[in-house]
């Protein structure tokens, strides 16, 4: 279940997905699969051949993307997640989700 983002945040990543950029999306999210994690990033695209090749550039096997019809994404979890945040200059949601590792 995702919480913490406004519906406008979730409709403009949404947009950019369909328009075939890259587009992140952090939220806070539980899952008991996953115990200690708090928050996912969503980096999703479209073109799923744009989308392997953002996850071949980090390191990222491209398996893992989970190919929704309309929203095509791969989330990022733990320190990957604040490497990659880091590594896109992304720091509002680094900042706003307080994510450090």
């Amino acid at each position: 279940m995702a919480f913490g983002i406004t519906r406008d945040e979730l409709s403009n990543w949404k947009r950019e997905v369909a328009e075939g950029k890259i587009a992140y999306l952090t939220h806070y999210w539980l899952d008991p699969r996953f115990p200690g994690i708090k928050t996912v990033t969503k980096v999703g695209c479209a073109d799923l051949n744009r989308l392997t090749e953002w996850c071949l550039q980090h390191d990222l096997h491209p398996k893992y993307i989970h190919n929704r019809a309309k929203s095509p994404h791969f989330d990022l979890l733990g320190k990957k997640q604040v490497e990659i945040l880091q590594k896109e200059k992304l720091w509002d949601q680094i900042e706003r989700f307080k994510l450090v590792y």
